[in-house]
């Protein structure tokens, strides 16, 4: 049974500041799960981005490896 509507206007206008963040915060929190609850990913959507964070991962392993490569010479020659 859902509460009345007047009953929780009434308890929200005798909260605190304090109390109030809180209750925002519970909102923004039941908004967030509800948009998670809501999204829904398909196989060919989970393959490809995958496929895209794989080629980003080499890039970036890569461009880390130089930096590493050049780390280690620069020790080497100390």
């Amino acid at each position: 049974m859902l509460p009345n509507p007047d009953t929780v206007k009434n308890d929200i206008d005798r909260l605190t500041e304090e109390q109030l963040r809180q209750v925002a915060d519970f909102i923004a929190f039941l908004r967030f799960r509800d948009r998670r609850h809501r999204q829904v990913l398909h196989e060919d959507q989970l393959a490809s981005l995958a496929s895209e964070f794989a080629e980003e991962d080499s890039r970036l392993a890569e461009w880390g490896m130089g930096d590493y490569t050049e780390l280690l010479n620069h020790e080497d020659l100390s």
